[in-house]
């Protein structure tokens, strides 16, 4: 309950200050199932990710996320492409990586409810737009754009 109030403040910060952030996502992907998580303060499945924190590079700032969010310890990194979205009066700008190489402890943070591995071909359809359609251009083997709106 106490994220969820912390979130409830967060989105009144971003209507009054309308900030522009910079985070990462991370595509995991083995065995073509895909690692998603479920947050305890939003609604639908995602790409684990987040925030830049300060003096952090974006690729620490990809495997942190990874670690904290999936449990997931990540190899190698493969930069897919530069997405925006203007979301909730804030502009987000959020680099998504695909990883085939991972780990799992089976350890994640308290904000996430469940992380669980989804077939490529039957992703939930709780789901934001860019996530389902980065996910579904992969399973497809198009190309994706290096940017765009997400």
């Amino acid at each position: 309950m106490y994220v969820r109030f912390l979130y409830f403040g967060f989105r009144i910060f971003t209507f009054i200050f309308r900030p522009i952030r910079l985070g990462t996502r991370v595509m995991m992907i083995q065995d073509d199932k895909v690692l998603l998580i479920h947050h305890t303060y939003l609604h639908g499945w995602y790409m684990p990710g987040g925030g830049l924190k300060r003096g952090e590079t974006i690729e620490q700032a990809a495997r942190r996320e990874a670690r904290e969010e999936a449990g997931a310890e990540l190899g190698k990194l493969k930069l897919l492409g530069a997405y925006t979205s203007f979301k909730d009066y804030k502009t987000d700008h959020n680099l998504v990586f695909l990883c085939h190489d991972f780990t799992l402890n089976g350890k994640h943070d308290a904000e996430i409810a469940e992380a669980r591995f989804f077939d490529l071909n039957g992703l939930p359809e709780d789901m934001p737009a860019g996530h389902r359609r980065t996910l579904e251009e992969y399973r497809a083997g198009i190309e994706p754009l290096q940017f765009g709106e997400w």
